[in-house]
């Protein structure tokens, strides 16, 4: 019975997890009304890695970074370039669209874990990226022109920067071994310095402190960088990987839904079919199926 309870309350965190990260795309997309795209960033960032070193301290855990030269490389990749990236897109895209293209990641991870450490690609990971390919193309719609297409490269740009962030993030584990939550903190610091950095030199909108900037920080700093990251360390904690891994699809299903809901964003017939193309795609590079088990490669 213990037990039970155990993995029905990690299926509960996982459920409010997927909710917070796919509401965050709503929140980014609302917050520019009064603030530019890498001023938020930077002090969405900024907060957050306060939060994470006030939480390395509270559970008494080091506070010596890891090796620097790659955590900084990591943070530029994984905070600086995909939150920067990805705010930049919001801009012009609709928020559904961006989290989708952004959520091209692990499509991005699998040809980067093959430059960098050597992972093959099985025939199961070339079928999603085609599947993935196809998507892409009825999203973006080439032949009609690439009136947004701006935003749509600036999207999965920022996939592609979370991939490679990912990939050596991967790489410091399997090297160095640091804590999950020391490397999260200490990339996170490097990211929002790098954030600030291009805050600092891009012109923007002046920011105006209105509480809808305020509510939109607060949401992301503590539900989005902090209660749900620690929501999803009790998931992996408490789940089977493949379970888990579920949330990579979740997360982007229900963005589409919620910018649909609260913005009015419906997709287009050849947006929705794209976007079936490439949860179909993300099914098969995690090897899940509708069930969550783990199919063979």
């Amino acid at each position: 019975m213990p037990a039970e309870r155990s993995r029905r309350g990690a299926v509960a965190a996982m459920l409010v997890t997927i909710l917070i990260w796919a509401y965050s795309w709503i929140v980014m997309k609302q917050v520019l009304q009064h603030a530019g795209p890498f001023q938020f960033s930077a002090l969405r960032y900024t907060l957050g890695a306060l939060v994470l070193f006030g939480a390395l301290a509270a559970t008494r855990q080091s506070m010596r970074p890891p090796p620097v030269l790659p955590t900084a490389l990591i943070g530029l990749c994984q905070t600086a370039a995909f939150q920067g990236l990805g705010q930049w897109a919001l801009v012009e895209g609709g928020a559904g669209r961006v989290a989708l293209l952004a959520y091209t990641m692990p499509f991005w991870a699998v040809l980067l874990a093959w430059v960098v450490l050597r992972e093959k690609p099985t025939p199961r990971h070339w079928a999603g990226l085609a599947l993935a390919a196809v998507g892409l193309v009825c999203i973006i719609e080439p032949w009609r022109g690439l009136g947004g297409g701006g935003s749509t490269v600036l999207a999965i740009a920022a996939g592609a920067a979370w991939a490679m962030g990912t990939v050596l993030s991967k790489r410091m584990f399997l090297q160095h071994r640091p804590t999950p939550l020391n490397l999260t903190a200490w990339q996170m610091l490097f990211g929002a310095l790098g954030l600030c950095v291009v805050a600092w030199l891009v012109p923007q909108r002046p920011i105006e402190w209105t509480w809808g900037l305020v509510a939109g920080l607060a949401y992301s700093v503590v539900l989005a960088s902090s209660v749900a990251w620690g929501l999803w360390l009790l998931v992996l904690q408490r789940l089977p990987t493949a379970v888990a891994s579920l949330s990579s699809l979740g997360v982007p299903i229900v963005s589409v839904l919620l910018a649909w809901a609260v913005l009015h964003e419906r997709p287009s017939t050849m947006e929705a079919l794209g976007i079936a193309f490439v949860l179909a795609g993300l099914l098969a590079v995690t090897g899940l199926r509708l069930g969550g088990r783990r199919a063979e490669a």
